[in-house]
């Protein structure tokens, strides 16, 4: 029973409901892993087991009849009906990835049945029918349910198959209350192969089912998940999935797209293949993200003007007046005196983010226009170019991915002057300090609100590690469970 279920879970995870959108980039390259180990494998199959189970209780089995003919005596006839199956209980189960597919095995499992009763005998030697009822309990023993799954890429979706599905029951017992049950415990025994033929009939049909919906329901999924209003996550697969011996792996695309319809040029990234490495390797859950998914993100914001800022209002406020300048740019204050000002800021590149054994380094290029507010008039004054370089760091919250950003170092030099040559030592701590105080600040609230990290709704990281290697941000982690979409729905319904 925790085999459906169990698939969905694991190929979903890769996902949150989200708005389709056709993907821009014919590239099929991937430059996000995902690996469920067998750890996480097993969460999810104990875990499931339960809700698919109560996706299939109460199971009402078809009426069994029999008519036995007893010699010298006439005909017997007997009947069960209303036969619903209640209660199933499992002893123990597992999942194995395999080269040709997911095998789940559910053992020892017990069911427990309810039913009524009819008995009807008829006798030439008697000038009238014998007929009674009652109820009727049945315990199954010993039932082994087992499918193999088949799982490829199709088209960026994931194709389900079912390769096998079979449903075997040992033992099955009825005991009969009401009536004059004890007179006919011996001949209902007759039932105990037809009860058994039509809970293994009934389950596997269930299980069939299931897949088949299951599988309509994969191919449906859209192929981006949003992360605001302008721009989507790429999750369209790449390749088939990998199964080892211990775990489930995808490959997807994973890059920045574009929701709103401006002009993206088609930037070419190479992928490193990232690999899934987890230090611990009990974590459930592990994912790798290429520097290209970030630097894809960094593009597309980029082109989307995104990266353009006029300040006017500073933590320093003094500073967006000329009369802050008189000491460091006294031909500003001697020719506007006095007069507010603006600083606009605007990247001339995306910023490049390169991710390095245990760090990450983000370079930006911006150029800072100061303008002076005289009247209605808006006049730049002098445009500052800047190489600011920075380190990085990642952390997770709740199942979203954010950073934040910190100053090293920086160089300026002076592009073009409406006002003579500039100090540039002396303007040099005053664009420290509008760094630190402004635009930092700003970039880290940006940063800090992150983007959702391919995993299901209903599910949340826990106890996260963050490794950073060469090229690679890899998230390692356990999942908890606290709602689940509305799984029965999409399966046996």
């Amino acid at each position: 029973m925790a085999a459906t279920a169990l698939l969905f879970l694991l190929i979903t995870s890769l996902f949150i409901p989200s708005y389709t959108h056709d993907i821009q980039s014919p590239d099929q390259e991937a430059f996000i892993s995902i690996v469920i180990s067998q750890q996480g494998l097993d969460f999810l199959k104990n875990l499931l087991v339960t809700k698919t189970i109560s996706s299939i209780i109460p199971l009402n089995l078809p009426r069994i009849e029999k008519t036995v003919k007893v010699p010298f005596l006439g005909y017997v006839r007997m009947r069960l009906s209303n036969i619903t199956l209640h209660e199933i209980d499992v002893l123990s189960s597992y999942v194995k990835p395999g080269d040709t597919g997911v095998a789940i095995i559910a053992s020892g499992t017990t069911c427990n049945l309810s039913s009524s009763w009819y008995y009807q005998y008829s006798s030439w030697l008697l000038p009238v029918e014998i007929v009674d009822r009652g109820g009727a309990s049945v315990q199954v023993e010993g039932m082994q349910v087992g499918l193999t799954l088949g799982l490829e890429n199709q088209n960026g979706t994931l194709k389900l198959s079912l390769i096998n599905c079979g449903c075997y029951v040992k033992d099955v017992s009825i005991k009969l209350d009401g009536g004059a049950s004890w007179l006919y415990q011996g001949m209902l025994d007759a039932f105990e192969e037809q009860i058994g033929a039509a809970v293994e009939n009934a389950i596997t049909k269930k299980l069939r089912e299931g897949i088949l919906k299951l599988d309509s329901f994969l191919q449906s999924l859209p192929k981006e998940v949003p992360v605001d209003d302008n721009a989507s996550l790429n999750v369209t697969f790449v390749k088939d999935p990998l199964l080892s011996n211990s775990s489930i792996g995808f490959d997807i695309n994973g890059l920045f797209t574009a929701r709103k319809k401006f002009l993206v040029p088609m930037n070419k990234y190479q992928s490193s293949q990232p690999s899934v490495f987890c230090k611990d390797s009990s974590k459930m859950l592990g994912i790798s993200l290429d520097e290209a998914v970030f630097n894809s993100a960094s593009a597309l914001y980029y082109d989307a003007k995104f990266m353009q800022w006029v300040v006017d209002k500073i933590p320093d406020q003094y500073l967006l007046n000329t009369a802050g300048w008189r000491f460091i740019i006294p031909q500003l204050y001697k020719k506007y005196p006095n007069d507010d000002m603006n600083l606009n800021l605007s990247l001339s590149s995306p910023p490049v983010i390169k991710i390095l054994e245990n760090d990450i380094d983000a370079t930006v290029y911006a150029e800072l226009i100061i303008d002076v507010l005289e009247a209605d008039q808006v006049i730049p004054v002098a445009c500052i170019s800047l190489d600011i370089h920075g380190s990085g760091s990642v952390k997770i919250s709740g199942n979203k991915l954010g950073g934040s950003l910190k100053l090293n170092y920086f160089s300026m030099s002076l592009k073009w002057s409406n006002i003579g040559n500039l100090r540039l030592y002396l303007v040099q701590p005053v664009m420290w300090t509008l760094i630190q105080t402004v635009f930092l600040p700003y970039a880290n609230a940006k940063l800090g609100q992150g983007f959702p990290l391919p995993i299901v709704h209903g599910f949340t990281l826990k106890n996260a590690e963050i490794v950073c290697s060469r090229s690679k941000t890899t998230v390692c982690g356990d999942v908890e469970y606290s709602e689940l979409q509305d799984l029965n729905q999409i399966m046996f319904t």
